[in-house]
């Protein structure tokens, strides 16, 4: 379960366009409970999860990620989120009875045939109610091709002026990087075997490093250090290894299988000469390993900082892509923090979800397949205009005034259809257009307005205004107007505010329909708009192109802006760049004297 938060200038999702963030707090007694039982129970169960946001949670719209992102797998049994239409248990699940049963906490593990282990809540739960607080069981570099400190995963260079490790070589931060010597950074007995393998591993990173062998050395980090916890960290090792990984799903899968066989397992043997993985069982439970890790992980990270992790629980929750909790991770400790975004009932699932929640559904479908080997079928993804958000819809190439959308968006390569005349695209066309495109966002710089202004212009005909490629650099704006020199607020004209207020409007609506509540892009969006509304009004009142009752209607939609900004942000953990724009809120608040 791979998780990514949005912040832009302050936390983000979109490669490029967006930062990440997390919280967390101490092993909470229930989470306690949950891991005693996780040792007495026989297998992990078949799916799991943001992130980024933020995560998130967790990229954004249309940003590219090189890595996979845990998900459950097994097909399409494995959303354990369907379930009944009302939310309900069916007659087929019940309870998981081995072990303990956690004390009346606010969820519990249920069990079915047809989506294994997953949690349901105990009763009805409120938006903002703390589920699951836990530390990580391993944590390391994603697998995303980016260079980052052992210790504390903020980015570093590959160049000869990058300060490394005296013991291994590896680059770090710097000789006071906080993580050294710590269960979640560069470990003494990582630093060792390391040191004992400069040729094959630090010696081979440098600043002529390809792309691609830099994203394959990394890869292994996250790998070695779980086989290192047979030895030093058993009892972690143990609740590891009872994850899912769906080795033999992935072994059916030829590419998949190849990739693991040749870049992890057949390095780790042949290059790193691992003794013990010359066996078929070594080299299966490295296969195992990287199948736990793509199903199971959470992407998460600070002001900068990126890794992936494992945690006891939090994996248990099943898939939607429009879910019910929203998940972040402590800037020091990594732990992760998962609250309800929205009132749940009782007896239903509790969901994450596994993909960018703003990509469109024939993406984040193909996302899920590829990372967790099944195929959703939740309400958004059955639903052609995604709830609502049309987040996938495209202008029809033949009339110009249609609408092409799925016809049916749970066969994934079915034909698409324009919706007022008879003109079809295949889904192999499609694809190839919203890559175009999507390239042709990626090469934008985040900070270039001109250039993010002109890709909507350019592609205003081709794509409807929900469009995930348009929401994403319409996010990027929504952040950047007033932040950047040359477009500070006293510097913007009436027009660019305008259209900072029309983005931030635009986002928010479709937040409010796949991401109600208390989640984290809604707070950050309404920290945006609030600014360019003040503004607007305060310019209108001045002018006499508003009255003193409208120009009183929209400051008292100015405060409440901020006080849903803070109400929502401050719930981040202190050291969060949400956290410090929720600080932000209160005191343009308190200041307003409502």
């Amino acid at each position: 379960m791979y998780f990514v938060r949005l912040t832009g200038v302050i936390n983000c999702q979109v490669a490029g366009h967006m930062y990440i963030s997390s919280a967390g707090r101490p092993l909470s007694s229930q989470c306690s409970q949950l891991k005693n039982y996780h040792l007495k129970s026989i297998r992990s169960r078949s799916e799991h999860t943001t992130t980024s946001n933020l995560i998130t949670n967790k990229a954004m719209p249309g940003r590219k990620k090189l890595h996979h992102k845990s998900n459950k797998a097994k097909h399409q049994p494995h959303q354990r989120a369907e379930k009944n239409g009302n939310g309900k248990q069916s007659q087929s699940e019940k309870q998981y009875a081995n072990g303990p049963t956690p004390d009346p906490g606010p969820f519990r593990i249920a069990q079915s045939e047809v989506y294994g282990r997953y949690l349901v809540a105990n009763r009805q739960l409120e938006a903002g109610e703390l589920l699951i607080t836990e530390e990580p069981l391993v944590i390391g570099p994603c697998v995303s091709g980016d260079s980052v400190c052992l210790g504390c995963y903020q980015p570093v260079g590959l160049g000869r002026d990058q300060f490394r490790c005296p013991g291994c070589g590896w680059p770090l931060c710097e000789a006071s990087c906080p993580g050294l010597g710590r269960r979640v950074g560069h470990t003494t007995e990582e630093c060792a075997l390391y040191g004992e393998r400069r040729p094959a591993f630090a010696e081979l990173l440098s600043d002529r490093t390809s792309p691609s062998s830099v994203r394959d050395l990394y890869e292994l980090v996250m790998v070695v250090r779980i086989l290192l916890m047979r030895t030093h960290a058993p009892e972690q090792f143990a609740l590891i290894a009872r994850m899912e990984s769906h080795t033999e799903e992935r072994r059916k899968n030829a590419a998949l299988w190849s990739h693991y066989e040749q870049n992890v397992v057949g390095r780790l043997r042949d290059e790193w000469k691992l003794g013990d993985l010359a066996s078929e069982e070594g080299a299966r439970s490295v296969h195992e390993i990287c199948g736990i890790l793509d199903v199971n992980c959470f992407e998460i990270g600070q002001k900068g900082a990126k890794a992936r992790t494992l945690y006891p629980s939090a994996f248990l929750l099943a898939h939607d892509c429009s879910p019910n909790t929203a998940h972040t991770d402590d800037p020091r400790s990594f732990a992760i923090l998962l609250r309800t975004s929205r009132r749940v009932r009782e007896n239903e699932a509790l969901t994450l979800s596994y993909a960018y929640t703003l990509q469109g559904t024939l993406k984040r479908r193909s996302f899920m397949y590829e990372g967790k080997l099944f195929w959703c079928r939740c309400r958004r993804c059955a639903d052609p205009q995604e709830l609502g958000s049309d987040c996938s819809a495209i202008v029809c190439r033949a009339c110009q005034q249609g609408t092409v959308r799925a016809v049916a968006p749970l066969e994934q390569t079915a034909d698409w259809a324009c919706d007022r005349c008879d003109h079809q695209t295949k889904v192999l066309d499609l694809e190839r257009q919203m890559d175009h495109i999507n390239n042709d966002l990626e090469a934008i710089d985040v900070h270039d307005i001109p250039g993010l202004e002109n890709f909507l212009v350019r592609y205003r005909k081709t794509l409807r205004p929900n469009h995930y490629l348009l929401l994403s650099a319409k996010f990027s704006l929504c952040q950047i107007y007033g932040r950047i020199k040359g477009y500070l607020l006293p510097e913007m004209s009436h027009q660019d505010i305008v259209r900072k207020e029309r983005y931030c409007r635009e986002f928010l609506a479709i937040i409010d329909l796949l991401e109600p509540g208390l989640t984290r892009l809604r707070g950050l969006i309404m920290y945006e708009l609030h600014a360019p509304v003040m503004v607007l009004a305060q310019m209108g009142l001045q002018s006499g192109q508003i009255s003193r009752p409208d120009f009183q209607r929209r400051v008292k939609e100015v405060a409440k802006l901020l006080q849903n900004s803070r109400d929502i942000l401050l719930l981040e953990p202190e050291g969060s760049s949400e956290h410090e724009m929720g600080l932000a809120a209160a005191d343009a608040f308190s200041k307003m004297g409502l």
